[in-house]
């Protein structure tokens, strides 16, 4: 019997600690990113602040924008600042912009308090990500990500029923009110979640660093990771050195099509079933089920990339979101719609988020935040065109075709993160901590 037993145990809670903390950050973000959409159809169908279909395109694409700028600084500035201090301030942020967002009086107002939303959306999930893959127990880097990333739909799945329940009695604008309640998260976090002990090892705060792991017993991460101070995008440079470049842009390009695809359904999926028929009840069952695949899909997409790679599992899960896209464009008895919309959740929001997992595991904890960052915001720029896209076809009375255009970019991601798994699996082992050293080809 080891005469260790509590080190193991202890560590276990300070990870369970922040994965809880962060799952629980993850859920607001998820709520306030679906909202919109599922607030969408009854703001067309009253004309809420004079909103047309190509408005409320333009405006989706204004809070994904955001994102774009919050994820492609958030990383490199929470490898500066610490994860900690990030996630609290994009807490506040898109809490407080959800409060503009319900108190606007005119589609301006409400697309500055969208793209201020997204700014702290899209910086908080990278940032989260990196925090749990600091503290992620050895061989289940995939997992705890996918496992977090349940938060996400968590939270899609609670902004179906706020609307459902709050926008015929009360209107669109009570939604948004309860999207700002997740500021009073803020100081939860302020005062119970504990900053990345990489990080604190790399900035020299060593003292800090030390208390922190002698109160849960566990081993305290070596400084062969840090970087000089005065060199800030040197995290960002590790992306294209060598023959880096390669694989970063082929994650770039995945991250691309996947959250084209993930953020134009996840906008447009209850407008659209709303346009074949169903109630407004009834599209937002689709959410529901949508959300619910995104929570079974991740848990089994997280086991399997810790098993067989990430890179292998995303281009899989890719080819079967696509293959579930298209059928939705194809007239089906509701309970097989229900079917296909539910895998559709299960492959599509889980094959975008084991792309953040290969990149994170893939990443030493010095420039972590950054690389995942960096993929997350490169990927927005998609984030952006898939509403915009799905506006542009829906106000061109050409609903139908938003399916086929988001199950192409389906294919392409497969393609890039497929070609990333090939050349993944002719590099050599690469060696480090035993989360560093989890195969991802």
């Amino acid at each position: 019997m080891s005469p260790f037993p509590a080190p193991s145990a202890r560590g276990s809670r300070l990870a369970a600690l922040v994965v809880g903390l962060c799952w629980l950050a993850v859920l607001f973000d998820g709520l306030d990113m679906f909202v919109y959409g599922s607030v969408l159809p009854h703001m067309l169908e009253s004309k809420a602040l004079g909103i047309t279909p190509d408005q409320a395109g333009d405006l989706g694409s204004y809070a994904t924008f955001g994102m774009l700028v919050g994820a492609l600084t958030a990383g490199t500035v929470a490898d500066r600042i610490g994860r900690k201090r990030l996630m609290i301030a994009c807490v506040t942020l898109f809490s407080l912009a959800s409060g503009i967002c319900a108190l606007a009086g005119s589609v301006a107002v409400f697309g500055l308090g969208r793209t201020l939303a997204g700014v702290g959306l899209g910086g908080l999930l990278p940032t989260a990500i990196s925090m749990v893959s600091d503290y992620a127990r050895g061989g289940r880097g995939a997992l705890t990500v996918g496992a977090l990333m349940t938060a996400h739909h968590a939270g899609g799945i609670l902004s179906a029923y706020v609307a459902k329940w709050l926008v015929e009695p009360a209107g669109w604008r009570a939604a948004f009110w309860v999207c700002v309640l997740p500021l009073l998260f803020a100081p939860v976090l302020a005062k119970a979640l504990p900053e990345s002990l990489s990080f604190l090892v790399a900035k020299g705060r060593t003292e800090e660093a030390r208390a922190l792991a002698e109160r849960y017993e566990v081993e305290l991460p070596g400084a062969a990771g840090k970087k000089p101070a005065a060199d800030r995008w040197d995290a960002l440079r590790t992306l294209f050195r060598g023959g880096e470049w390669r694989q970063t842009l082929l994650y770039w390009l995945a991250s691309f099509g996947g959250l084209l695809l993930v953020y134009g359904v996840a906008t447009w999926l209850p407008t659209l079933m709303r346009g074949e028929g169903y109630n407004l009840g009834s599209a937002l069952t689709f959410v529901v089920l949508f959300n619910l695949g995104g929570i079974v899909g991740m848990l089994l997409a997280g086991r399997a990339s810790d098993s067989f790679g990430a890179p292998r599992v995303s281009a899989i899960w890719f080819a079967l979101t696509a293959a579930g896209v298209f059928l939705l464009s194809v007239h089906m008895p509701l309970g097989v719609t229900f079917l296909v919309v539910f895998l559709t959740g299960v492959f599509l929001n889980s094959a975008q988020a084991m792309i953040y997992a290969t990149v994170s595991i893939r990443s030493t904890p010095d420039n972590r935040a950054t690389a995942v960052g960096w993929t997350s915001g490169m990927g927005r720029f998609g984030a952006v065109f898939g509403p915009w896209l799905g506006g542009q076809l829906l106000a061109a009375n050409k609903g139908d075709w938003g399916f086929t255009a988001f199950a192409l970019a389906g294919v392409s991601s497969m393609v890039f993160i497929g070609v990333a798994a090939l050349r993944s699996a002719r590099q050599p082992e690469r060696t480090g901590t035993p989360q560093e050293l989890l195969t991802t080809g």
